[in-house]
């Protein structure tokens, strides 16, 4: 077992966190949802269209599940960068 591991109490509070941050991030996605969806009908179609190819791609990304978050968030960051300093300069 690698010393990095915990075992015994230790891997039981160990667990238990991973658990509770784990319904911490689904109470999170439905609030990241609801806000969104009360959000959409004010948005104009520009707007939509580009939440929408960030969104997309995000998605596309996370779908490869042997591809690392630290990766997928790189990527994402050097690709819609330049929607968001538009969206910026343009405020």
């Amino acid at each position: 077992m690698p010393e990095d591991r915990p075992t015994g109490p230790a891997r039981a509070d160990t667990l238990s966190l991973a658990k509770g941050l784990d319904s911490d991030i689904a109470m999170v996605h439905q609030r990241f949802l609801a806000a969104m969806e009360s959000r959409l009908p004010s948005m104009n179609a520009n707007v939509k269209e580009r939440y929408f190819a960030v969104l997309s791609n995000l998605v596309c990304k996370l779908e490869v599940y042997d591809k690392p978050l630290r990766d997928v968030l790189r990527e994402i960051m050097a690709e819609s960068a330049h929607l968001v300093l538009r969206d910026l300069a343009a405020s």
